[in-house]
């Protein structure tokens, strides 16, 4: 009885190991069977696939009217647009400036900026260096008076050849680099305040070839007094000339 069992046991085996074999090594051209069927077999629509069901013959649907994202509700309009009630640019940001906020407009700037704008805000970036292509220093006078809010835009929208970077920098990061810009243009300024005068160039320095400097005063006091009276005297006269 024991052996018959265990004889059974190893036929049953043995064949449960050659039927694994082979399924796992022969071809079908059959689907394979799903023991339990995945969401990849279930009925759906792909994106932007056309539909006979909706009247507009296309599958996918439009959100309700009125809804919003999340994220999507932009009450706090300075904040979003860099515009005040009036439609006017906001004269300072409002977000808290901090050192915080400064350095995560550094990192900001580093990323978005900086490949146009430079290290320092001159505009001699790589795309000035090797395309030449024209980009505004922030230190010049235009932009040291634009206000906060309308820096903000000009990031947002862009201007000129800049593209708008609505989309890659979220709002809280424009505003950061704002207040980064506006620390580089107040470090600027103070250096130039603390600069000393340029000292005035000496007369000698001044003189080209074409009209070289005055000589000094006193190089012509030092010559001889009867200098003048010598040369303008006329030569004695020659023995037998007449006189």
């Amino acid at each position: 009885m024991i052996a018959s069992r265990g004889v059974l046991g190893v036929f049953m085996l043995t064949s449960l190991v050659a039927v694994s074999g082979c399924v796992r090594g022969c071809t079908s051209s059959r689907p394979p069977i799903h023991v339990n069927p995945s969401m990849d077999d279930q009925p759906k629509v792909r994106p932007q696939a056309a539909s006979d069901f909706f009247y507009n013959g296309a599958s996918m649907r439009e959100p309700v009217p009125g809804t919003i994202p999340i994220g999507g509700l932009q009450e706090d309009g300075p904040f979003f647009t860099g515009k005040g009630a009036g439609g006017q640019f906001v004269a300072t940001s409002p977000v808290a400036v901090d050192e915080a906020l400064v350095e995560r407009g550094r990192q900001r700037y580093g990323i978005y900026c900086q490949p146009c704008h430079d290290a320092r805000g001159d505009g001699k970036g790589i795309l000035f260096q090797r395309g030449n292509v024209p980009t505004a220093t922030f230190h010049q006078d235009k932009v040291l008076k634009y206000p906060d809010g309308q820096v903000f835009d000009v990031i947002t929208n862009g201007v000129g050849l800049m593209s708008g970077y609505r989309w890659p920098i979220p709002p809280a990061d424009r505003w950061a680099i704002v207040a980064y810009v506006r620390t580089m243009q107040r470090e600027r300024l103070a250096r130039s305040a603390s600069a000393p005068a340029a000292a005035p160039v000496p007369a000698a320095a001044q003189a080209t070839a074409d009209k070289p400097a005055d000589k000094p005063a006193s190089a012509q006091s030092s010559a001889p007094a009867g200098a003048s009276a010598d040369k303008a005297a006329p030569p004695p006269p020659q023995s037998g000339e007449r006189k």
